[in-house]
């Protein structure tokens, strides 16, 4: 029989320690800028009815980018795509029980059938942060202002990024105002946020609409009043961008996105808007929301493209190794290995009876910053970096402890 290939399936990863502890590293600082802004984390399940992305989602991510298959109760189901339009149903199922403003953030993987490149795979993790129940600027300022504060907390610098922003009755107003048909507005617009990628846009878009098109747009009086309220909590690098659309169908205004300034990785990092009319799908009474999602694909190369990824470190402490193996030792061993795990030291242990250099090694190859010997009735400690000792008792936990700290 031949043997299974050892790669992942395409366009997903696997999260070797060294991938763990950076993918850590960014949930950590998403949720300390979060919970800072007093945000609250929620959860749900990666599996959606596909009517829910049907209904508002945009239909090339239905059509093209989503895994949809039919279980054994016959009925058709999504891995979810994005986020927020399961945020949304889980807001209308509680709307009379939550207390409105909601600021609630949650960081799921979502799941999209594309090919596979830099800054997009078919699986990602997304930090996603909304905010229900408020329809004023205000809202719209903060929820740009922590996608700011996000990036600031990775150690970016102002000139590193770029946030451009834009309202989507703006661009569906001008377009009007031109003559495009009702039919044609989503259409257009859609072909305006590929604008981009497309080399012969002008051609492409008057194939569409049927004449030449205007995109000289200026900023809403609601637009100029988020660039004023983001100038006056120091943000700098904002900016009013007529041709940002987003592609879902279900904003309804303010739109925006951070933008990588490297030339080398000019991708965008964050995005979303406001999205008033979402929760209508599933009540009456429409809830305001506005929020905005941002990957951990494209923030890691981001990262990397900045030199802002953090070193590794191991999480543990000490390898304590045993050598002289016999029933006595091994208790008195394992006795010492729970002390120092009890004065607050984490402890992998190794009693394989290994040569010394052998286990050295090991160490090496984990990280781990200080190496122990129990031999007879001492333990040796070194420090792999400076390769200074520290000989000392059984029952010296704390002087142990303060060596290795």
């Amino acid at each position: 029989m031949s043997k299974l290939d050892t790669a992942s399936y395409k366009g997903v990863r696997d999260f070797y320690p060294e991938d763990q502890f950076i993918q850590n590293y960014i949930f950590k600082v998403w949720r300390k800028v979060l919970e800072r802004y007093g945000y609250e984390e929620y959860g749900a399940s990666i599996l959606e009815p596909a009517d829910l992305y049907k209904a508002k989602s945009g239909d090339e991510i239905v059509n093209e980018q989503t895994y949809t298959f039919i279980d054994r109760g016959d009925r058709e189901v999504t891995l979810r795509p994005e986020m927020t339009p399961t945020v949304a149903r889980m807001v209308a199922a509680k709307r009379r029980e939550l207390g409105f403003p909601l600021r609630w953030y949650s960081i799921p993987n979502l799941f999209r059938y594309e090919a596979p490149q830099r800054g997009r795979l078919r699986e990602h993790w997304q930090l996603n942060a909304d905010i229900f129940g408020v329809k004023g600027v205000e809202a719209d300022i903060e929820i740009i202002v922590i996608a700011y504060e996000i990036m600031k907390a990775f150690g970016a610098k102002d000139e590193d990024f770029e946030i451009q922003i834009n309202d989507r009755s703006l661009i569906e107003n001008h377009l009007r105002n031109q003559g495009v048909s009702e039919e044609n507005i989503n259409a257009a617009r859609q072909l305006i946020d590929k604008k981009k990628k497309i080399p012969n846009f002008e051609e492409e878009m008057k194939k569409l609409v049927g004449k030449d098109i205007d995109l000289v747009m200026f900023p809403t009086e609601r637009i100029n009043q988020i660039l004023t309220g983001l100038e006056f909590s120091g943000i700098k690098n904002a900016r009013f961008e007529s041709t940002l659309v987003r592609g879902f169908d279900y904003y309804s205004g303010m739109v925006f996105e951070v933008f990588d300034t490297d030339e080398t990785n000019s991708r965008s990092m964050f995005g979303g808007g406001r999205y008033d009319n979402l929760t209508s799908m599933f009540s009456e009474d429409a809830v305001p929301g506005v929020g905005f999602g941002s990957g951990d694909v494209v923030l890691k190369d981001f990262l990397e493209t900045h030199n802002l990824l953090p070193e590794k470190r191991s999480r543990t402490d000490l390898f304590l190794c045993l050598k002289d193996i016999d029933v006595e030792s091994v208790v008195a061993f394992h006795k010492l290995a729970a002390s120092l795990r009890d004065a607050g030291l984490n402890v992998a242990t190794d009693q394989s009876g290994k040569e010394k250099g052998d286990l050295y090694k090991v160490a090496e190859k984990h990280n781990t910053p200080f190496i122990g010997f129990v031999e007879s009735d001492k333990v040796v400690v070194k420090n792999m970096a400076t390769r200074e000792e520290l000989e000392t008792n059984f029952d010296e936990a704390e002087t142990i402890k303060n060596f290795t700290k």
